[in-house]
């Protein structure tokens, strides 16, 4: 046995599961709908950032990523120093819990708080910091329950994370729920309004990260590049919250996380939004219409403004899996609980469709089992 010895926590830290890439089967196109990754890619200003930028991979980037946050502050109307980049919104939430969740001064862990199941590397993240893990059960539609999140607030709570719309059953939140959860969570914890994937939303009511963090100093809004513009493996992301905060944040930033090509294609994508926004019109169209004929086959699904839906097939996940890769499809399983797929290329959904009209038994809505 090894005489090394990794931190007692490690022992109860599940493991990251990334998407998968598709299986290949002879006489179809293998496509990936495991890892709700923008199919279209970055707008081509960015694409041509990255190739300039290259010639000066010997060198190390501006480790304040002064003009990316300048950028991102005038894109969104807020204050550069209000922006703290990392690498992507997950480096980004590291950050937070690093400053705000870990073990406290009296040895006893602090907690953060947080809807489940939501985004998987939240419990990673917890308790490689140190910290108390208090996951509150979604509501059978997938949506966040605030009102059993308020009941468990406690004095150790530091942190509480909003995630919407949530990975990966894709409800959102809306201002109004997310104001009025606020009004009643105590001024000194943290409350995270993880954002990543924002730019897919249409319905005017759900919560808004910049809004939110502007009217309390308690609050962080996190973004990222991945999704909607499609610069996923460059991995650059942010936070927003004001100084009392963002100060903090700066003193567990790792230097040189944004190299400069994520930097360089980031600034590229924000200065082409109405490139952007065309590649979301085709994402959230495709989403519209899976969803709409996932309904007419009686295949009940969560409301999602995300770029993904989620089947609530729990024992039958895994074999739902199966029937995908067969068709040369990767989907996001989650064994005994659901399937989240990614809306791709309008080839993909409809291949995602067959499988679902020849798959049985489908969700159906809670409370409402089929006959």
């Amino acid at each position: 046995m090894s005489p090394i010895r990794p931190r007692a926590a490690l022992s109860a830290l599940p493991s990251y599961a990334a998407g998968k890439p598709p299986v290949p089967v002879e006489g179809l196109v293998a496509y990936k709908l495991s890892s709700n990754e923008n199919p279209w890619g970055p707008v081509p200003a960015a694409q041509e950032a990255i190739a300039h930028a290259a010639a000066g991979v010997h060198r190390y980037p501006d480790p304040a990523t002064v003009r990316l946050r300048e950028q991102i502050a005038q894109t969104l109307g807020v204050p550069a120093e209000d922006v703290v980049t990392a690498a992507g919104s997950l480096g980004a939430l590291s950050q937070i819990i690093a400053a705000f969740a870990g073990t406290g001064a009296d040895g006893v862990a602090d907690e953060v708080l947080y809807s489940w199941r939501s985004f998987e590397a939240y419990p990673i993240l917890v308790t490689t910091a140190g910290a108390a893990n208090v996951q509150v059960p979604n509501r059978p539609d997938g949506s966040h329950d605030l009102e059993a999140m308020l009941a468990a607030v406690t004095e150790r709570t530091r942190v509480i994370l909003l995630c919407s719309p949530n990975n990966p059953t894709g409800p959102s939140l809306s201002q109004a729920a997310v104001d009025d959860f606020l009004a009643k969570v105590p001024d000194d914890v943290v409350v995270v309004v993880d954002e990543a994937y924002r730019e897919f939303q249409s319905d005017p009511d759900v919560v808004e990260g910049v809004r939110t963090y502007q009217a309390h100093p308690n609050v962080v809004a996190l973004r990222t590049f991945s999704k909607a513009h499609g610069l996923a493996g460059l991995r650059v992301g942010f936070s927003l919250s004001q100084q009392p905060i963002t100060q903090q944040l700066r003193k567990v930033t790792v230097p040189f996380a944004v190299t400069e090509l994520a930097q360089a294609a980031a600034v590229a994508t924000l200065a082409n939004p109405d490139q952007v926004a065309q590649r979301v019109n085709r994402i959230t169209a495709e989403r519209d219409r899976v969803q709409a004929e996932l309904a007419q086959m009686g295949c009940w699904v969560p409301g999602t403004q995300a770029n993904f839906v989620w089947l609530d097939l729990g024992e039958d996940s895994e074999r739902f899996v199966a029937a995908c890769t067969e068709q040369a499809l990767a989907v996001r399983g989650f064994a005994g609980e659901g399937v989240r797929v990614t809306i791709g290329e309008p080839e993909a959904n409809d291949r995602f469709l067959r499988v679902c009209r020849n798959f049985s038994p489908l969700p159906s809505a809670p409370g409402h089992p089929v006959p």
